[in-house]
């Protein structure tokens, strides 16, 4: 039976960590609008090509809101972070959408993360000392990959960083997909909210130098600013999406670089390649996790195929940054890229908001570990890597290595 006739399930199995599925390629060149059964059992169209992907993810009618009768649930207790009451909070289109990226993008332009850079890296270089002090083979996603962006985002958020085992719980329960029970879900995500209300009170009383704070300081939605539901559910999400997806990266990363050890001799003979290492590092990544799924409110065509009204789309932007007709040698890791027009952040309107900050800390990463850890080599081989199963965002569970 061809591709186009059959039901995939989706996400598609993958027995190896940092290879992309043998079926992407298939589908991008026989079947580039694919049937797809997701975990609920729910059906689903799978994007896989460049141009697809792009042309969807810019578009404004395809709304992010899946929470509509008709569309397709991602799992059969809902699917965490896609469709919690939660992400109807913050406004999906239009006037109110830009108007919220501007008041919260303030707090992620080149400037601010110029200026967060020598933080990063102390950060970064304290981990590494106790990872160092506990002796090879370490873990380097335990060590460095999860800690820095918490304490990163803490500080922006102006939260505590002993809390951020709460969090990562937390956010674990709202980006995975098979691991936790309603109860479960819905019980992490009310302790967030408590949690993330009395953190918004205390601000209030006491206003900080903090992204949270200079939200509450522009005033309600009446002075142009957004209500305290919204400056909650903004830090709620910032804290799940600006530590998760980075602290993954950088552990795929990594993995990428030192699985192929020729990679990391290349950067140390010339560290001016990070810049576009880390861009050709999210662009290689064969295992982003679930991809974005969009619901379709009105009838519309992609690649030659109507797609009804009621539809809904999973983008994958892992496979359409595999695409050969978008990018020479798609298939080979190369540092020199450039230009580079992945599609790891997403395109359009609802392009990653704290792209600037995940690449900062890609990039303070590999500076660090370049000058302290010259020598760092994976300690299993690569064909041992295990992915997180079940995580919205893919990462590998560790990156043991040794120095």
């Amino acid at each position: 039976m061809s591709l186009d006739e059959q039901v995939l399930n989706y996400p598609i199995p993958n027995d190896t960590a940092l290879e992309p599925p043998p079926e992407w390629a298939e589908l991008r060149g026989k079947c580039p609008v694919a049937h797809v059964k997701l975990p609920s059992g729910d059906q689903a169209t799978l994007l896989t090509k460049y141009d697809d992907v792009k042309q969807v993810l810019a578009d404004p009618r395809f709304t992010r809101q899946l929470s509509a009768p008709d569309a397709a649930r991602l799992t059969a207790e809902g699917g965490g972070v896609f469709n919690s009451d939660v992400a109807n909070i913050i406004p999906d289109s239009g006037d109110e959408h830009l108007h919220w990226r501007r008041l919260v993008g303030k707090w992620f332009t080149a400037k601010r993360m110029a200026a967060l850079r020598p933080a990063m890296a102390k950060i970064a270089d304290d981990l590494i000392d106790e990872m160092v002090a506990g002796g090879a083979p370490g873990d380097l996603k335990a060590g460095l990959g999860f800690p820095l962006p918490v304490y990163v985002i803490c500080d922006m958020l102006g939260v505590p960083a002993e809390d951020r085992d709460r969090f990562s719980y937390w956010s674990d329960t709202f980006l995975n997909l098979t691991r936790y029970t309603k109860e479960e879900i819905d019980a992490a995500q009310a302790e967030f909210f408590q949690y993330m209300s009395d953190h918004v009170n205390a601000r209030r009383e006491q206003l900080g130098d903090d992204l949270l704070s200079e939200l509450l300081a522009v005033g309600g939605p009446d002075e142009g600013g957004l209500s305290d539901l919204q400056i909650l559910v903004t830090g709620m999400a910032l804290l799940v999406a600006g530590h998760e997806t980075t602290a993954n990266m950088i552990g795929k990363m990594m993995g990428m670089l030192l699985a192929d050890r020729t990679r990391w001799e290349r950067l140390l003979a010339d560290p001016s390649l990070i810049r576009t290492t880390v861009e050709e590092s999210l662009r290689f990544d064969a295992n982003s996790g679930f991809g974005l799924p969009r619901y379709l409110p009105v009838e519309t065509e992609v690649d030659g195929t109507v797609l009804p009204k009621g539809t809904t789309v999973i983008c994958s932007m892992a496979a359409a940054n595999r695409d050969e007709s978008a990018f020479e040698a798609a298939d080979e890791m190369d540092l020199t890229r450039s230009p580079n027009a992945h599609l790891s952040f997403g395109s359009g309107a609802h392009s990653c908001l704290g792209q600037s900050l995940a690449r900062t800390e890609l990039q303070v990463v590999l500076e660090v570990l370049l000058r302290r850890l010259p020598t760092l080599e994976l300690a299993v081989p690569a064909e041992e890597l295990r992915r997180v199963e079940g995580l919205a965002v893919g990462g590998l569970s560790t990156v043991p290595v040794r120095w």
